[in-house]
């Protein structure tokens, strides 16, 4: 009895000590009220590293750093994930000692969390794979490093061409914010590659036409695999389950160093008092974390015009009606979203109608067509993917009848001349009889 008691307290302790952190991975109410587990190869990372983090800080996120060598370090307990986003701030780690490997982290974004991998010219095999695995390729050459003799930072190392001043950012405000990027960013580290073809990988940094992907200790006895404009300093990933991914070829980039850095690109006579490294960093963490393209969509309605119940199926040639209320996170409160190019599908193998939504700018979106003359079960759907934004997927089922035998219309129009044909046969005949009866031969 006693021991039952004892395990009986041991059990309640536990269960206390981890509430909060259940608690806290729950659904959270907005976007932006996250939990963030920091992994750093260096406890001296959090003070060079510093401006980062408190910008992070300012923005209402709860950062929680820890040691790759910690061993107490867990993403997840009693199934429940105890944070919301990871950053991986370790690019030397080979693995943690603590209960998170590959598939924990892939995992962790398979669930709809979202990462920030950054890696330099020591990146181990383990950050090169977790990045492969979202769709980004590094350098296989592990001395290799981004170089450019046209755009790289003037500084007072002369010749160090593997730093690299860059304003060939993505053209989208809704990753990077309205106000415009005005000083270039500050680069070093290793290149990295995207699928062009893939929908869901994209260079927000990119390097000049000039730059490549070489030793810079060596001389170059064949051309770089990665030259020019496909080399990726920076890129991001929005996943099916709109999970967000940032990952850069740099953990210099995030350094107070490079963010208080006065930088002038060569060939340019501007020089920038400041770099553009904690703006950019700033705004695509916030699309990151989605403070910034977060889209809900709630209250979706179909019934008959002139009808305000939902109805358990649709009669062919019906008139009828589809709403839906989009909004956007503004960082603070959901906000209407104002579109055009919202689409709806009337869909059975494929899509019978195809309509655009109106919007009344207050986040309703609607629309009317006709039930075609093809019944079956139909699906309503919404598939809307725009750069920048959360994917919206909605689908509602309904199945469509023909006519019953008492609906089909009693005299069809298309039939009237042999309407008239019949009558006018047996008005015809009548006229023959009355006249073969009555009249004298």
């Amino acid at each position: 009895m006693v021991q039952k008691l004892a395990l009986l307290v041991i059990s309640m302790a536990a269960i206390v000590q981890v509430l909060p952190h259940l608690c806290a991975s729950s659904a959270p109410s907005s976007p932006s009220d996250r939990r963030v587990l920091v992994m750093l190869d260096d406890a001296a990372l959090k003070s060079s590293h510093s401006l980062y983090f408190n910008n992070l800080r300012t923005s209402g996120y709860h950062l929680d750093f820890k040691l790759a060598a910690d061993p107490s370090v867990a993403l997840q307990r009693y199934g429940q994930y105890l944070y919301d986003a990871l950053i991986l701030f370790c690019p030397t780690v080979n693995r943690f000692e603590g209960a998170i490997d590959l598939s924990g982290i892939l995992g962790f974004v398979d669930s709809g969390h979202d990462l920030i991998i950054a890696a330099d010219s020591n990146a181990s095999d383990f950050i090169r794979e977790i990045a492969t695995e979202c769709g980004v390729d590094f350098d296989e050459d592990p001395a290799a490093m981004v170089i450019d003799h046209i755009s790289y930072a003037v500084s007072s190392t002369e010749g160090d061409l593997t730093l690299i001043a860059s304003d060939e950012f993505i053209p989208c405000d809704v990753i990077l914010g309205s106000n415009k990027i005005n000083a270039p960013v500050i680069f070093r580290g290793i290149a990295h590659t995207v699928n062009p073809a893939s929908g869901l990988v994209f260079r927000a940094l990119s390097a000049s036409p000039s730059a490549y992907s070489a030793n810079p200790k060596s001389k170059l006895s064949h051309p770089p695999a990665i030259m020019g404009s496909a080399i990726s300093l920076v890129s991001i990933v929005q996943a099916r389950n709109n999970a967000r991914i940032l990952i850069s070829g740099s953990l210099s980039i995030f350094s107070n160093r490079f963010f208080r850095s006065k930088v002038q690109k060569a060939g340019n006579s501007v020089k920038h008092e400041k770099s553009g490294n904690e703006q950019f960093l700033t705004e695509i963490s916030k699309w990151v974390f989605h403070e910034r393209g977060h889209l809900k969509a709630v209250n979706v309605r179909h019934n008959k015009v002139g009808e305000a119940d939902e109805p358990a199926m649709y009669r062919i040639k019906d008139e009828l009606e589809y709403s839906v209320e989009i909004y956007e996170w503004s960082g603070t409160s959901w906000e209407p979203y104002v579109a055009d190019d919202v689409q709806v599908q009337f869909y059975m193998m494929s899509p019978y109608v195809l309509k655009t939504l109106s919007s009344n700018l207050k986040g309703i979106y609607s629309t009317t067509f006709k039930v075609p003359d093809v019944y079956g079960v139909f699906q309503f759907k919404i598939e809307y993917e725009r750069l920048g934004y959360t994917g919206l997927s909605l689908s509602k089922q309904i199945p469509v009848r023909p006519y019953r035998h008492n609906e089909y219309e009693r005299f069809i129009p298309a039939a009237y001349p042999y309407y008239g044909a019949t009558f006018s046969m047996m008005a015809g005949f009548f006229a023959f009889t009355v006249v073969y009866l009555y009249s004298k031969f």
